[in-house]
């Protein structure tokens, strides 16, 4: 399989993504939060992005776009991260508009764990101790329920019917969010795909003895 270069310059990330992958879903992977949510920003698409380098690579503007940046103003570089496909091989430089709340909230635990870190070490003795037994009378107060209340083999068993139906749910919902041109696209290269082996089957029962 192809695969692009593709670069967050803003948030300084990089990596390897297949031919196909969309621009907001490889964010995604590189642990970067794009919204993707009209609903949530009175219709509008929130998933703005610059393509600095590699615009080539990528598909054609959809209809969504071409009516969103028809509304809101529009330089070349500018395109919407969840109509995006990523097309050819090659290196996709992306400028995203902002610092993403992911890593807003990433920041955001580092803080508070090194208040964490700075407190217990202003701490006297005695009390660290303290902390450290309720820690650890917590945890294995937490993990003797869990072994004595819990048959591992049903929540085994549940659990994975759960991520099996977890996946094919938020797999239907980006399916039902891609641009209807990259559906018809797909459509019609199955059907090709159909026809194809439905002709090599049909030549196979005629070869001679």
């Amino acid at each position: 399989m192809a695969e692009i270069l593709l670069r967050f310059e803003n948030e300084d990330r990089e990596g390897v993504v297949p031919v196909g992958t969309y621009l907001i879903d490889a964010a995604r992977r590189f642990g970067i939060r794009i919204d993707d949510d009209p609903s949530s920003n009175d219709g509008q698409h929130a998933c703005v992005v610059a393509v600095s380098s590699g615009a080539e690579l990528l598909s054609e503007p959809t209809k969504v776009e071409r009516e969103h940046f028809k509304a809101h103003g529009r330089n070349s570089k500018k395109r919407l991260a969840c109509q995006t496909k990523i097309e050819k091989a090659g290196e996709v430089i992306i400028m995203t508009d902002k610092k993403t709340s992911a890593e807003t909230e990433s920041e955001s635990e580092k803080d508070a764990n090194e208040r964490y870190r700075k407190e217990f070490e202003e701490m006297p003795l005695e009390t660290k101790i303290a902390n450290l037994v309720k820690l650890e009378v917590i945890a294995l107060g937490e993990t003797l329920s869990f072994v004595a209340n819990t048959p591992f083999k049903i929540v085994d068993k549940v659990m994975d019917v759960m991520a099996e139906f977890g996946l094919k749910k938020d797999e239907d919902a980006k399916n039902a969010q891609r641009p209807a041109e990259h559906k018809q696209n797909s459509a019609t290269n199955g059907s090709a795909s159909k026809t194809k082996g439905a002709s090599k089957k049909a030549g196979s029962k005629h070869k001679p003895i």
